[in-house]
């Protein structure tokens, strides 16, 4: 289970009044979203806090709720999209008020947010992690599944001129643990079980304890500047999730199922149970954290100031047009009916949209 993480970035407060209605959205009916009275004329706005990596589908998922719901709006101010344990502290320690908060590893929610915060999630998609890398460099001509290992290992940390190897804070955003997991994951099965082969390069720091990035090699950056680092040149290579790569136009290289977190079959899943790493957590203390397939999550916290909207846009999410958004060029493979931890206090706008999740899933929970 992964620990309450310290904060590292401070998120903007976000502010919003209440909504209810009507609403369609290419003939799918929000059920009960939108408010229909006279005292909804005054505007009413979305507020939404996600993960980085979701700034290219949510506010587009944002403005068709908006263009098919009188009365309400979801400007750019009011969405702030940044690490997943950034969006957990953000309501849980902040107390910023938000109506939709979403987060890139499922397990965060019920760990940081329930009960207090929030008694419910929908686990909506999933999207595996990719390595992205700068296509105009020549070591990279022949990246594979097998080699890109080892390949970065010789183009970055040989002493070449090839830039840096993007990282993130894994204390504030899944990704920089998931990509521990990927090289570790990576040397596991492609190294002959060494699993320090590719992590022990870039990382300094024992297996399964805190995994310091080694200067020179690594950049430590947040995952909403991937696009321009690569695009700029400033870092060769970075590992991300494959909406993020798809949505920002990047070069990628789709890696074994396994290393990537997609896998949730026997084999996988006990290859993600024998490791682990540490995150420092609120009271500064190192707490560990494990692999888990990558399965993006959402909830309408307790406190929201428009609960019936944050619904309507889990709703619309949910709907086949928030599939047919999530799955546009293979980003997301939308979970329709959503998974959800808590059936029983889902909002019924939201109640045909969701299902149990799989046992495999809930037993990662703990």
């Amino acid at each position: 289970m992964v620990a309450t993480t310290h904060v590292w970035i401070v998120v903007v407060i976000l502010a919003a009044a209440g909504v209810g209605g009507v609403g369609f959205f290419t003939g799918y009916e929000y059920r009960g979203s939108p408010a229909a009275h006279s005292s909804s004329a005054e505007a009413r706005t979305l507020s939404v806090l996600a993960a980085g990596s979701l700034v290219g589908i949510f506010p587009s998922l944002a403005d068709a709720l908006v263009n098919e719901t009188p009365g309400i709006t979801a400007p750019a101010a009011s969405q702030t999209y940044e690490g997943s344990l950034d969006v957990t502290t953000a309501v849980s320690t902040l107390a910023v008020k938000a109506d939709v908060a979403a987060v890139a590893d499922y397990r965060l929610i019920p760990s940081l947010l329930e009960p207090k915060y929030a008694n419910y999630e929908v686990i909506f998609g999933e999207t595996p992690e990719v390595l992205v890398y700068n296509a105009s460099i020549s070591a990279f001509d022949h990246l594979t599944t097998s080699n890109w290992g080892t390949t970065l290992v010789s183009a970055i940390t040989a002493g070449g001129s090839v830039a840096p190897f993007a990282v993130w804070n894994a204390s504030t955003d899944p990704n920089g643990y998931n990509e521990i997991f990927d090289m570790m994951l990576q040397g596991m099965l492609y190294g002959g079980g060494d699993i320090s082969q590719i992590y022990g390069h870039f990382y300094s720091g024992s297996e399964g304890g805190y995994a310091t990035p080694v200067t020179g090699v690594t950049l430590i950056e947040h995952e909403s500047d991937a696009a321009t680092l690569i695009k700029t040149g400033v870092v060769s290579a970075l590992i991300t999730y494959r909406a993020y790569a798809i949505a920002e136009h990047l070069t990628y290289l789709p890696l074994d199922p396994i290393v990537g977190l997609a896998s949730n079959n026997t084999t996988a899943l006990g290859d993600y149970a024998k490791l682990s790493t540490e995150i420092i957590s609120s009271s500064g203390s190192l707490v560990p954290v494990v692999p888990a397939p990558v399965l993006f999550a959402a909830t309408v916290p307790l406190d929201a100031p428009n609960a019936t909207l944050g619904a309507a846009f889990l709703h619309l999410l949910d709907s086949p047009q928030g599939e047919a958004m999530l799955s546009a060029g293979g980003a997301f493979t939308p979970i329709f009916p959503a998974w959800t931890d808590n059936p029983k206090a889902v909002p019924s706008v939201l109640a045909p949209d969701v299902t149990t999740m799989p046992t495999w899933a809930s037993n990662l929970l703990t």
